[in-house]
C-alpha cells in the first residue's frame, strides 16, 4: 500500500492590482480632508495669492521628483514593504527599521487617526451628534468625543474589510478615489465659472507680497531673511503633509500586476494629477475668498467657506459629503498599504513574528490588526495632529535618505535590472535632496517644536531593533555605504 503525503502550499499575495488601481492608490493616499483646510495655515503664513500658490507648486514639485526617483527604486525591487526594501539595500536594516518604525508609530497609524476622526468631524454638519466638540467622557485635560470613538469604528470596519483579500481593498480604494477626484474638478469648475472679479483683482495685486496675515485680517511684516525664510518653511510643512502617502503604492509591490512596470508609472501618474488638482483648487479659493477670509475661515475650513461663496448655504452641504468620500477613501488606501511594510519587516525578523505571515487571503492580518490598535490608541489620545506636524521633518529626512540611496545603489549594484531608470538623475534626485535639506534645515532653525519630537520618536527605534535582533537571533550586516 502507497500513501501519498501532499505538503500544503505556502500562501503567497496575489498580484490583483492593476495600473488603474494602483494610480488610484498613490492619489487616493494623498488626498483627504488637508487640502480643504491646509491653505488657511498656508496664508496666514505668507499672507498672498502668488506665495500660496507657489508653496503649493513647490510641495507638488518635490513631490513629482521624489515620485519619479521612486520609479527607479522600484523598477529594481518590486517586492512587499516598498521604501522600507529600498532603505535596506541601499544602506542597512537599522535604516530601515527606523523608517517602518516611525511609519508604525506616528507616521501611518497617525494619518489614518486623523483622518478617520476629519470624517465625523464633516458628518458633523448633518449629524450634529458625532462632532468632535461634543465630549462623551472626561478626566481633566482627556476628552472622548463621538468623533474619535466612531474613528475607531470606521477604522476597524476598514481593516476588516482589508483582512478578507486585497480586491475589497481595491474596489473600494479605486470606487472612492475614482469619485472624489471627479468632485474636486466640478468643484474647480463651479468656482472658476462663478469667479468674483473684484475678489480676484484684490487678491493679485501685490500678489508676491510675503507677510504675515492675521485671522482677523491684520497684516504684519517680516523683518530679515532668516523670518521670511521661517515662514516659507512653516507653510510648506502643511502641504508638504497634505502631498505625503503618494509612497504608499510601493508599499503593495507584491500585489501589483507586472509591478517593474506599474509601480513607476502610477507613481508618475497619481503625483501628477494630485499636484494639479491641488494647485486648481487653490487658485479657485483666490477666485471666490478674500485672502481675508482664507485666513480667518472658521477652525480653518477653507473648502467649507469656498463652497458657501460659490453654492450659498448648500455649499456645506457639498464640500462635506466631497470630504466625506475623500477622507475613506483616504482611510482605506492607508490601512491597506501599511500593513504591508509591517509584514515585510517581520519577514526580515524586525518585528512580530506573527506580522510575517499571510491568512487564507493572502493578506497580512496580524499586521493590519495591530495597525488599527496603534490608530485607535493615537484616536483616543487627541494628539494625532500635532505628531503629524512633528514628524512632517521626519518624512521628508527618509525621502532624501531614499533618493541619496539611488546614487549609492547605482555604485553598489550597477548590474542590477532598472526598468525605469531616475528621470533627470543626476540633476533632479540631487535637486529634491537640496530642497528637502533645505527645508529640514529651517524647520530645525525656526520651527524646532515640528522636528525634535518627531526626531525622537524615530530614534527611538534604536534600542528597539537592537532587542528585535537579539530576540530573533537576526544576522545582519551593519555596514552603511557612503
Amino acid at each position: 500500500m502507497t500513501t501519498t503525503t501532499l505538503e500544503k502550499e505556502p500562501v503567497v499575495m496575489k498580484r490583483e492590482i492593476g495600473l488603474l488601481d494602483a494610480t488610484l492608490l498613490a492619489a487616493g493616499g494623498m488626498i483627504g480632508s488637508g487640502i480643504f483646510i491646509v491653505s488657511a495655515d498656508v496664508i496666514r503664513n505668507v499672507g498672498s495669492a502668488g506665495w500660496l500658490i507657489a508653496v503649493w507648486i513647490i510641495g507638488g514639485f518635490m513631490t513629482l521628483i521624489a515620485a519619479v526617483s521612486y520609479g527607479e527604486l522600484s523598477g529594481m525591487y518590486p517586492k512587499a514593504g516598498g521604501q522600507y526594501v529600498y532603505l535596506k539595500e541601499a544602506y542597512n536594516p537599522l535604516i530601515a527599521f527606523l523608517y517602518g518604525w516611525s511609519l508604525f508609530a506616528v507616521i501611518q497609524t497617525g494619518t489614518i487617526a486623523a483622518v478617520g476622526v476629519s470624517f465625523f468631524k464633516f458628518l458633523a454638519y448633518f449629524v450634529p451628534a458625532v462632532s468632535e466638540d461634543v465630549v462623551l467622557f472626561s478626566l481633566g485635560q482627556f476628552h472622548i468625543s463621538p468623533a474619535q470613538l466612531l474613528a475607531i469604528g470606521v477604522i476597524f470596519l476598514l481593516t476588516y474589510i482589508n483582512t478578507k483579500g486585497v480586491k475589497g481593498g481595491k474596489i473600494i480604494q479605486t470606487t472612492f478615489t475614482a469619485t472624489k477626484v471627479l468632485s474636486i474638478i466640478g468643484l474647480i469648475g463651479f468656482g472658476l465659472f462663478y469667479l468674483k472679479p473684484d475678489v480676484w483683482a484684490s487678491n493679485w495685486t501685490n500678489a508676491w507680497h510675503l507677510q504675515r496675515l492675521g485671522r482677523d485680517g491684520s497684516v504684519d511684516m517680516y523683518l530679515g531673511i532668516p523670518a521670511l525664510g521661517g515662514a516659507i518653511a512653516a507653510a510648506l510643512t502643511g502641504t508638504v503633509v497634505s502631498y505625503d502617502a503618494w509612497n504608499n503604492v510601493t508599499f503593495v509591490a507584491g500585489e501589483i500586476k507586472n509591478p517593474r512596470r506599474n509601480i513607476g508609472l502610477s507613481l508618475l501618474l497619481g503625483t501628477l494629477l494630485v499636484t494639479v488638482l491641488y494647485v486648481s483648487l487653490n487658485v479657485m479659493f483666490t477666485a471666490v475668498l478674500p485672502l481675508s477670509d482664507i485666513a480667518g475661515a472658521e477652525k480653518d475650513r477653507v473648502g467649507i467657506t469656498a463652497a458657501q461663496a460659490i453654492f450659498g448655504q448648500a455649499g456645506t452641504a457639498v464640500i462635506a459629503i466631497t470630504i466625506l468620500i475623500a477622507t475613506f477613501g483616504c482611510n482605506n488606501g492607508l490601512i491597506l498599504a501599511g500593513a504591508r511594510v509591517y509584514y515585510s519587516m517581520a519577514k526580515d525578523g524586525l518585528f512580530f513574528q506573527k506580522t510575517a505571515h499571510l491568512n487564507k487571503h493572502a493578506v497580512p492580518e496580524f499586521a493590519l490588526w495591530i495597525q488599527a490598535v496603534v490608530a485607535s490608541l493615537l484616536c483616543l489620545s487627541g494628539r494625532y495632529g500635532d505628531l503629524l506636524d512633528m514628524i512632517s521633518f521626519v518624512v521628508v529626512l527618509f525621502y532624501i535618505l531614499t533618493i541619496w540611496g539611488i546614487f549609492i545603489l547605482r555604485r553598489k549594484q550597477p548590474h542590477i535590472e532598472r526598468s525605469y531608470k531616475a528621470f533627470g538623475y543626476p540633476v533632479l534626485p540631487a535637486l529634491y535632496i537640496l530642497m528637502g535639506s533645505l527645508f529640514c534645515g529651517l524647520l530645525i532653525i525656526y520651527k524646532p517644536t515640528y522636528t525634535w519630537p518627531g526626531l525622537l520618536i524615530a530614534l527611538l527605534g534604536v534600542p528597539i531593533y537592537y532587542w528585535l535582533v537579539r530576540q530573533n537571533h537576526v544576522e545582519i550586516n551593519e555596514r552603511t555605504p557612503l
